[in-house]
């Protein structure tokens, strides 16, 4: 159903677009008008740290005030003319430039319902122009969002409220501010400086993108080295290699199931990342150790959450995820580590990825046993809720596994030893077989 749904959205695009040409006058201005609408599309920046955006949004406000919404309609399609410079499959090259022509019409008919001037009235009407621009804005938005939403579920690769609530929803209140840069671009224009009032209006914003840039380039430094540390750590033993990013991509998964807004997203999976970035504290022969642990050795291990701590203590962009990697081994009955914490006491995201972090262990080899089955360990967390896990986020996080699948970890970890005597670590909670982890470590 995706080409023909294609199909219909670009031939409602032609009929509007060949309406549009009939109630215009094609001159200069149209000339002068597609070149804005050309240079917004060819000159991108953040919404939002995730989310990309390009000035022709804010050029096509510009062009209701300047001309109105036929106008706007007309020259919508030049926003989209940069992005061919990138390889697309035919579909999507019929599609994006189709659904920029209706999604353009819909701000403008919102824009013209609510009395929206156009040319010098603006300067006669300032407020009326702010609302009317705030009407075509989420017009344009909402037609938009439909739009996209309809070829989403029809790819079925994406789910759409997952489309609405990570992308519509965190940029709709940005994009309505940027709306007034629009009605800004507009008075210059008409005021008499035309399109080098754009200097006026873009030049400030390619600073603040170059800023932006910036930032996200010292955060994804930061994140490249966190991996890092990370796979140095995980060398150590090759039965938990991968261990760290899995966990980070199981918490991740559960926390947009959750609905967790985005900065607090980020945090999660970066505390499912560093969980166990303490155990670099930890002795090597501890870690490979092919016997049972005693009691000192499992002190040792007790110990990681704290270490972790100490070392990202002085990553300011963490501050929330040290409570999650103190207290990620605390149990639910408070029979765990390293405060004995019990119930809701324990920080939220520790409870989450106390349940990932076991989950990914059962579904590991270990030197001691092979993995378990997804079913069974699924299974395991479900008969260990109330004593180790926080009940309701472990039905939260069975229904994301039985949805969307689990990566185990990779088949080419090492076969367990039958000659070790271990049957659990500090990690593998399967109560239900055989008990908690050993000496002292095991908590009251």
């Amino acid at each position: 159903m995706l080409r023909p749904a294609v199909a219909v959205i670009a031939a409602a695009a032609s009929v509007v677009l060949v309406m549009s040409f009939t109630r215009i006058t094609i001159d200069l201005r149209v000339a002068t008008l597609a070149l804005l609408m050309l240079l917004g599309g060819a000159l991108r920046f953040r919404v939002l740290p995730n989310h990309p955006a390009a000035l022709d949004s804010v050029a096509l406000v510009a062009v209701f005030v300047i001309a109105g919404p036929w106008y706007a309609v007309a020259v919508a399609v030049f926003g989209y003319l940069p992005q061919l410079r990138q390889p697309s499959p035919a579909v999507k090259r019929i599609f994006n430039p189709s659904y920029r022509v209706l999604a353009a019409g819909g701000g403008g008919l919102a824009y013209a319902a609510v009395g929206g001037p156009v040319g010098e009235e603006v300067f006669h009407h300032v407020p009326m122009a702010f609302t009317a621009a705030l009407a075509g804005t989420i017009g344009h938005q909402l037609t938009n969002a439909a739009l996209v939403s309809i070829i989403l579920w029809l790819e079925g690769q994406v789910r759409v409220g997952d489309f609405l609530r990570s992308v519509i929803a965190p940029t709709f209140l940005p994009m309505l501010g940027y709306s007034a840069l629009g009605v800004l671009l507009a008075v210059m224009w008409i005021g008499g400086l035309g399109l080098s009032a754009c200097l006026l209006v873009v030049v400030p914003l390619i600073v603040v993108r170059w800023a932006l840039s910036q930032y996200q380039a010292e955060r994804a430094a930061q994140a490249a080295t966190l991996r890092a540390f990370i796979q140095v750590i995980e060398t150590k033993d090759l039965y938990t290699r991968g261990h760290s990013e899995r966990v980070s991509t199981g918490v991740g998964m559960l926390g947009r199931h959750l609905r967790l807004p985005e900065a607090r997203q980020n945090a999660l999976e970066h505390a499912g990342l560093l969980h166990d970035v303490g155990k670099v504290g930890v002795p090597t022969s501890i870690i490979r150790k092919p016997g049972k642990l005693d009691d000192a050795e499992m002190d040792t291990i007790r110990l990681h959450p704290a270490r972790g701590v100490e070392l990202i203590g002085n990553i300011p962009f963490l501050e929330e995820v040290k409570s999650a990697v103190l207290h990620h081994h605390e149990k639910y009955d408070g029979t765990g580590y390293p405060a004995g914490l019990s119930g809701t006491n324990i920080p939220y995201f520790a409870r989450i990825i106390g349940i990932v972090d076991a989950f990914d262990c059962l579904t590991s080899t270990r030197s001691y046993r092979p993995a378990r089955g997804i079913e069974e360990t699924l299974a395991i967390l479900e008969q260990d809720r109330y004593s180790h896990f926080d009940p309701q986020l472990v039905d939260a996080f069975v229904t994301v596994i039985r949805t969307h699948g689990w990566t185990a970890a990779a088949a080419e970890q090492p076969q367990p030893d039958a000659t070790v005597e271990a049957t659990i670590d500090h990690d593998d909670l399967s109560l239900g077989s055989s008990g908690g982890a050993a000496g002292s470590a095991a908590g009251p």
